[in-house]
């Protein structure tokens, strides 16, 4: 009987693997010629793309978040976290916009929008977008392409964008986003955060830093005392309009009893009218006292839980400035067109063997 012949797998052997290994070095040293042409052309590309790629600056301000706690719910968290337990929801010190939260707010659409549709430095006619655009070239050739040859351009004041308009500046929000703009902890332990912003134009990555850090604060401590501060706002409009009441019953008790010098004292009825108004002052009075009373105790709680937003340190001109060293391009160019090209002399070979 004819037994099939299986194809089999030759052993392993360290020694030729390493014998093929240096057979492949020798190859390599005989084209070293070759080699060297190769890494003087990676050479030569490293400093073409040192002398072309365009220099960058990087403005870095760093800021910290400190949230209003209660003393009690404060603590109970900082016991339960030395547990692995997280009850800052239970205490009431959590919240949209607690802890790490803050670094997704800046990178987020709104605050890069708002940021871009603010006016660039001193200027009340050319926008931070503007700018960004004209820096960018991508105005021109976004004008050239859609807009007749024309510019795109965002005029501040003006809520109604055309949709060539909230286009590009879409495209230009998501590349601040995704290229441009890192936000993080220096130190994970601390409320310490550092927002990065790596940009062609230098005025422009400092003015975009600080400004973005502007609206992110306002938005932040708007949102988390929002309610009380609508409470506020309903007292005091309650408060004014009781004292404008009590302010004419004021006027109008001191009338009836100065008619009440000349009233005939035969009537007995003659003065209910200035006792009753005598009554509404005294309960507009009471009405007034505690209103107010609540009143201040309500601005005290806005004060104690408006956060801190505070900037520690600001991005000052000169920024530093990125540029790829010529050294640092010639060595990585050299080193990639070397591999490169010892690969190809090895794939050539082994095509020529078969």
């Amino acid at each position: 009987m004819k037994q099939d012949n299986y194809p089999f797998e030759p052993e392993f052997s360290f020694k030729q693997t390493i014998e093929g290994q240096w057979e492949n070095i020798l190859y390599l040293w005989n084209k070293k010629g070759k080699l060297i042409a190769f890494g003087i052309i990676g050479a030569v590309l490293g400093i073409a793309y040192a002398w072309l790629k365009p220099i960058t600056y990087t403005s870095r301000l760093t800021f910290v978040v400190e949230e209003s706690k209660a003393g009690g719910g404060s603590l109970l968290s900082g016991l339960a976290g030395q547990l692995g337990f997280d009850l800052g929801g239970l205490s009431g010190t959590g919240g949209v916009l607690a802890g790490d939260n803050v670094q997704q707010l800046l990178r987020s659409q709104k605050m890069i929008k708002n940021t871009l549709l603010t006016p660039f430095g001193d200027s009340n006619t050319v926008s931070i977008a503007d700018e960004y655009a004209r820096t960018s070239k991508l105005s021109e050739a976004w004008g050239k392409k859609y807009n007749d040859g024309k510019p795109i351009r965002f005029p501040l004041g003006s809520g109604n964008y055309t949709r060539l308009q909230d286009s590009l500046l879409q495209v230009i929000i998501k590349r601040i986003s995704e290229k441009e703009l890192a936000v993080g902890k220096p130190d994970k332990k601390l409320s310490f955060f550092e927002a990065t912003v790596t940009m062609h134009n230098e005025a422009l990555a400092q003015i975009f830093t600080t400004r973005l850090i502007d609206q992110a604060t306002r938005f932040y401590i708007d949102t988390k005392t929002k309610r009380q501060r609508n409470n506020v706002n309903r007292l005091q409009a309650r408060a004014d309009s009781i004292g404008l009441l009590l302010n004419k019953k004021t006027y109008s008790a001191s009338e009836a009893n100065s008619v009440m010098l000349d009233v005939n004292p035969a009537y007995p009825t003659a003065n209910v009218g200035l006792e009753l108004k005598q009554r509404d002052k005294l309960v507009l009075q009471t009405i007034y006292a505690e209103i107010v009373k609540n009143l201040e105790i309500s601005r005290t709680m806005l004060i104690q839980e408006t956060p801190t937003f505070q900037v520690v340190d600001e991005p000052e001109l000169p920024l530093k400035k990125n540029r790829t060293g010529y050294l640092v391009s010639i060595i990585y160019g050299g080193l990639i067109t070397g591999i490169a090209g010892a690969l190809y002399l090895l794939l050539s070979r082994k095509q020529v063997e078969n």
